[in-house]
């Protein structure tokens, strides 16, 4: 893997991480993509709302999110149960996830 390939997929796996987070403190009313997209841009200035659709996309096939859609395509993300325990560190997080050792 070269050096832009792995950047891409340390951003990606960050960005995962921080839309778990994210979601979990906006539990349990969830957040739409227009609040997750302000939230990560913090750490990641020129991240796009298709960015922020694509990562959630992939923790929804993880199960770890569930997203609901409406008729003008918004969307809206909240954490499974699955996702709050990977958040709260209570089980192993696969690779894919950026998720920071503990101590």
């Amino acid at each position: 893997m070269d050096m832009a390939q792995q950047m891409r997929k340390a951003r990606s796996e960050s960005i995962r991480w921080y839309l778990l987070v994210a979601l979990n403190v906006a539990r349990p009313a969830g957040a739409g993509t227009p609040i997750l997209l302000t939230v990560i841009q913090a750490n990641h200035t020129d991240a796009t709302e298709m960015e922020i659709r694509r990562e959630l996309d992939y923790l929804e096939d993880r199960e770890l999110v569930s997203i609901k859609k409406d008729t003008l395509n918004r969307w809206h993300a909240e954490l499974t149960r699955h996702g709050v325990d990977i958040v709260e560190y209570t089980v192993e997080v696969e690779p894919g996830i950026a998720r920071p050792a503990i101590g």
